[in-house]
């Protein structure tokens, strides 16, 4: 009988305690957001913003995308983070914790494990959003979407050897851009109209 008391004790305690714990966790979910609260976002601190980034398609080619948080108070449940390419495809670059400030993309491990959707030289748009959507609405106190970082990724061209046909396509713009350049067309003119003084000058001395 005192074991049986003991267990029903037990079960009460432990109901007790669930039902504590899941006051706890009801009464830290409640967030109270004041009406004067700002909306929440995200401020990019990696890369820079102001100036676009180019990263090459490559091996061991990594991206690390930091941010900070800005008048967020409920702190979301996840980040998701997408890359907007120019073409209009999105690629799934990772999701994090809702208090996570960086992450890391490994786009040659991205392109190796995506045939079907690979990379490609262009233009993307970073765009982070919180649990609520990528449509979600501004809100006192919640981050809002974020897609103002702009950046770029190129592959890197094969080599090729001169023996296969290589030719250096801005040396060939710079001969032709020099050729056509007045200031350099009156340097050969008036080294020509030396040279031909010169040589009709040692004629006239021989005779």
């Amino acid at each position: 009988m005192s074991d049986n008391g003991n267990n029903g004790n037990n079960g009460n305690n432990d109901d007790n305690n669930q039902q504590s714990s899941s006051n706890s966790r009801q009464s830290s979910s409640t967030i109270k957001i004041p009406q004067t609260a700002a909306v929440g976002g995200v401020t990019i601190t990696q890369p820079k913003v102001t100036a676009t980034s180019y990263y090459k398609i490559a091996e061991n080619q990594m991206i690390t995308f930091g941010w900070n948080m800005t008048s967020v108070i409920a702190t979301p449940t996840s980040i998701t983070v997408s890359a907007i390419c120019e073409n209009g495809n999105t690629y799934p670059v990772g999701i994090v914790d809702g208090d996570a400030t960086e992450l890391v993309w490994d786009i040659y491990s991205y392109q190796q494990h995506n045939p079907n959707s690979p990379l490609v030289p262009a233009s993307y748009t970073l765009s982070l959003w919180d649990d609520r959507g990528p449509d979600a609405g501004q809100k006192a106190g919640y981050m809002k979407p974020n897609g103002e970082l702009v950046f770029a990724m190129y592959t890197p061209a094969d080599y090729t050897s001169i023996s296969d046909g290589w030719r250096c396509g801005a040396c060939n713009s710079s001969l032709t851009n020099a050729a056509t350049n007045p200031a350099f067309l009156g340097i050969v003119v008036t080294f020509v109209v030396m040279l031909l003084s010169g040589i009709q000058l040692l004629r006239d001395q021989r005779h």
